[in-house]
């Protein structure tokens, strides 16, 4: 093996004496003596190689590194004074750390760590490029100034040109009579940007990320667009505190309205916006929303108000509060968990007219949620309390929810050495709701739940037997029909789960695949109970599907226990791949065979007496990573009709390229097509595009269209659509959405959101994003912020 040693020596500026003559040295400062030599190594045993870390390339350099390192001087003639002064000329150069400065003239004086530059005057510090005829800086401080610069900022690739600028230190510097804009520049000299800031001052403050103008105009494709006294900006992702960029939207129901938000950024882990906004229908809105993150707990409150809403002629307000936290306990494994979610507004109309500031899913049923949860080694409990503030609407009245106040809950789960495995489960509940709604009376429920299983299982197939034990008291505050104030049930229930799996190897479309061959029976036995008086706080039917159709009660909750006498056979077959496991397609059918009928009904059911239920066959094919489809369809024998059928697909074949489709069909309900989208237009005339970083777009001059179609076919008319466009010119984006939202059978709000980002700098208009991503499955933002780029990127 031969080791080459390579060493580097600076040599100082030799001189006769401090006042004697200087004597000039030619071509360059630096004088590299090169000593190689030849070892032969012995034979030795081979080493893995380890990666280690090493200081020698550092993004970042500390200012007490900075001072210490040395300094590298070259030129085409060079003169000085030891330790004094060095004067370049010729191709100067200075070097330290991250900092270089380039220029015809280069004067030094080492005592003051005073650098003067003249003529076609570089600097690079960590990227960031100054170019401009004089300069005068202290080397160390970042201390001085630069006249008649231009100037580009690696962190958010901007550029501009100015009368002066004057670093006040390494961090912050102040630039005169500026310009800035993240256009590239194209060769020419009548090159002008598509958008540009100028500004009698702009300040740069690198440790906080942050810039503001003072006297700015912002113009766009050459007409002034915003005129501001003051502006900040950020120069990262940084949060900062500051008035955000103003938007304005149109909306049949607000009218036109204009938001100014103010962003507070009270602490790394606190901060606030605030939200005047004008509607022209309705008058003034207060929107704010406060956010915490400690260690222990976190969580955010966002209260809405209007003052005098013009539409109802009342105040309207909103209220959202959520908070999480863990509390430390000796008693319990690991501490508690706290979980408060609060949702309150005005009144019963806030739904309808507010339909972008309600959070909750279900928006006319608001929840207010309080749990308390812990665990002790097997044991699993919670404290709960839940009231529903239901929103009523006179043509379409819903009956409300119960209020669990309170809801106390354990379970206890373990699996026994032999293989045994067992549970208890206990809930203590009392159900309060509008008995004038309802039509039921409220009251108090304790249920128990006991169960064993012995699972066994192997590599080709499984069998669980299983035990069930359905215990439930109940105490009302009125006496129901036969006149009982309690009453008591207890259920036994046994079931069977059962399965094998084959596997072949095979070829399907000339591609090696696996497939499987699962056959399931699952029996299940409950016995009748009479529970038809018995009211019901929280039971309703189960959803009818692939896993559903192999569980033991036909009911969610615990109110409604079925009486159960079947026998449930399905088959499913899979094609894997044999290398990955990747499931390539899938196919699956199960039938339910019942031999005696359910006679436990929820309340206005009838009992269940066909003998064999609807058939279930579902599928999914994810052949190739760029398609995939999903099917599942409930199919009557009998009136050899289907019940209910979901169908979909979806195409992604590369970034910013997303179609998907979807057909939903419940008999005598609903039958409704729904199609999303994101798709480049300039594909139509074959222009593909850049393959760029992710979260950059396709390249510049590209437009895109977005959208989502919601069609009832039974109504023929869209429900629910958004619909726009976006393009992409690189330094800026252009969005335009239209959004209609079906709020009642024959009322919509609809409202145009409008955008322009500014790349690196800001955007003005309603921002149509949340909108795009709730709506378009896969659908990309064009810009995602990206890490800081390294210094070495722009490396001189």
């Amino acid at each position: 093996m031969r080791v080459f040693q390579m060493r580097y020596l600076m040599l100082d500026t030799p001189v006769s004496s401090a006042r004697g003559p200087r004597h000039p040295l030619r071509l360059s400062v630096l004088v590299t003596l090169l000593q190689s030599a030849l070892v032969v190594a012995q034979p030795s045993p081979a080493e893995p190689l380890i990666l280690k870390t090493s200081p020698l390339l550092q993004d970042q350099i500390a200012t007490e590194v900075r001072s210490s390192l040395p300094s590298f001087v070259s030129g085409q003639q060079i003169t000085g004074r030891t330790d004094l002064e060095t004067v370049v000329e010729g191709n100067a150069m200075l070097r330290r750390g991250d900092i270089v400065i380039k220029a015809d003239r280069l004067e030094y004086n080492q005592p003051t760590d005073l650098a003067k530059a003249r003529g076609h005057v570089l600097i690079n510090r960590a990227g960031n490029v100054y170019e401009g005829p004089l300069m005068e800086l202290r080397v160390d401080a970042f201390e001085g100034f630069f006249n008649e610069p231009t100037y580009h900022f690696l962190r958010n690739n901007a550029h501009g040109q100015a009368d002066r600028v004057d670093f006040l230190d390494e961090q912050r510097a102040v630039i005169h009579n500026a310009t800035f804009t993240t256009c590239q520049r194209l060769p020419g000299p009548s090159w002008m940007p598509d958008w540009i800031l100028k500004a009698s001052t702009i300040s740069l403050d690198n440790e906080e990320e942050v810039g503001s103008a003072s006297g700015a105009l912002l113009s766009f494709k050459g007409v002034p667009l915003l005129p501001v006294p003051y502006i900040t900006f950020p120069l990262s992702d940084k949060r900062k505190s500051g008035v955000l960029p103003p938007t304005i939207g149109l909306d049949n129901v607000n009218g036109s309205e204009v938001s100014v938000p103010y962003y507070w950024n009270i602490a790394p882990n606190r901060d606030a916006t605030i939200t005047p906004t004008l509607m022209s229908k309705r008058g003034v809105n207060l929107d704010a929303e406060f956010r915490y993150l400690e260690e222990d707990y976190a969580g955010n409150v966002h209260l809405d108000w209007m003052p005098a809403d013009q539409l109802r002629n009342a105040n309207r307000w909103g209220l959202n509060f959520g908070h999480q936290a863990r509390i430390a306990s000796a008693w319990t494994d690991g501490g508690a968990t706290l979980n408060l979610n609060l949702n309150r507004v005005s009144d019963d109309n806030y739904w309808r007219d507010f339909t972008r500031t309600n959070s909750s899913l279900t928006q006319r049923l608001l929840a207010n949620d309080a749990t308390l949860g812990w665990s002790n080694g097997a044991w699993v409990s919670s404290v709960r309390t839940l009231k529903w503030q239901t929103l009523q609407d006179v043509t379409a009245p819903i009956v409300p929810p119960y209020d669990l106040l309170p809801q106390l809950r354990t379970n206890y789960t373990r699996v026994h050495p032999a293989g045994f495995s067992y549970g208890l489960s206990a809930d203590y509940t009392h159900f309060q709701s509008d008995m004038m709604r309802t039509g039921q009376t409220n009251g108090q429920r304790t249920f128990g739940l006991v169960q064993a299983s012995y699972p066994l299982t192997a590599a080709g197939g499984f069998l669980t037997p299983k035990l069930q034990l359905h215990a439930s008291q109940y105490q009302f505050d009125t006496a129901l029909a036969n006149g009982d104030t309690s009453t008591s049930r207890v259920v036994p229930t046994l079931s069977l789960d059962s399965g094998l799996v084959f596997e072949r190897d095979t070829q399907l479309f000339g591609r090696n695949l696996r497939q499987t061959l699962e056959p399931r029976a699952f029996y299940v036995n409950t016995p009748y109970r009479d529970q038809h008086l018995l009211p019901n706080y929280d039971s309703g039917a189960n959803d009818f599907n692939l896993a559903t159709i192999y569980t033991e009660n036909a009911f969610v909750g615990n109110d409604r226990i079925s009486d159960s006498n079947l026998l449930t056979l399905g088959v499913t077959t899979r094609w894997l791949d044999p290398a990955s496991g990747a499931e390539a397609a899938r196919l699956g059918v199960a039938q339910r065979l019942r031999f005696s009928d359910q006679n436990v009904t929820l309340p206005g059911g009838l009992p269940a007496q066909d003998r064999v239920s609807d058939l279930l066959l579902g599928g999914s094919v994810h052949w190739d990573p760029r398609w995939s489809f999903d099917g599942t369809v409930q199919f009557n024998p009998k009136t050899e009709q289907s019940v209910r059928s979901t169908l979909s697909a979806n195409y992604r074949p590369g970034p910013y390229r997303t179609l998907t489709a979807a057909y939903r069909y419940q008999r005598d309900s609903s039958e409704q097509l729904d199609f999303g989208w994101q798709w480049p237009l300039n594909d139509l005339w074959g222009d593909r595009g850049q393959n760029l970083a992710a979260g950059q777009g396709l390249g510049a001059g590209r437009w895109y269209s977005v959208g989502r179609l919601n069609y009832s076919m039974n109504e023929r008319k869209l429900v629910n659509s958004v619909l726009g466009f976006e393009y992409d010119a690189d330094c800026w984006l252009g969005r335009i959405v239209l959004e209609r939202l079906q709020t009642s059978s024959i009322t919509a709000t609809q409202r145009i959101m409008f955008q322009l980002e500014f790349v690196g700098f800001t955007r003005l208009g309603v921002n149509p994003l949340k909108s795009l991503k709730d709506n378009i499955p896969g659908y990309q933002n064009l810009r995602e912020p990206v890490g800081m780029p390294s210094r070495f990127s722009n490396y001189d």
